[in-house]
């Protein structure tokens, strides 16, 4: 059980390295092609009608990728902030099928009795749904 965790956390950071640095280079190959061709759109503007409208024509370039831009991160953003509770419920719904952890359960229940874990249940439910509901608080507050 442990084994797996180190391994999924291992191959997601493997992952987050590869990611980031293919980021990287895109980001800088878009900045240089960017650069060129608004170089290009201002020398031809410039020639064409003067360099106010050069200079705007600059800008307006650079609105438009970075609005872009702030779209596409928003997206992700949201991608990010749904992985993870898909993968909560995986590793939830693994952690009970295992025959090992259901065993350790058991014996806890045994060890403890049931009178006295009842309470300590209850308790438990009750911090588990106050901070449920304060998660999906703040997540309509973000959105």
């Amino acid at each position: 059980m442990l084994q797996r965790l180190v391994d999924d956390l291992r191959d997601s950071t493997g992952l987050a390295l590869r990611m980031t640095s293919l980021a990287a280079a895109a980001a800088i190959s878009l900045f240089v092609s960017t650069a060129f061709l608004t170089a290009a759109a201002f020398v031809f503007v410039l020639n064409k009608y003067g360099s106010l409208y050069a200079c705007l024509t600059g800008a307006s370039i650079y609105l438009v990728l970075t609005l872009l831009v702030a779209g596409i991160y928003i997206y992700r953003q949201k991608q990010v902030k749904r992985r993870p509770v898909e993968q909560t419920k995986s590793m939830l719904q693994a952690a009970l099928s295992d025959p090992v952890i259901l065993a350790t359960g058991l014996q806890v229940i045994r060890t403890i009795g049931v009178k006295r874990l009842i309470p300590i249940l209850a308790i438990g439910g009750v911090a588990l749904g106050l901070m449920a509901s304060r998660q999906s608080a703040s997540d309509e507050a973000e959105d």
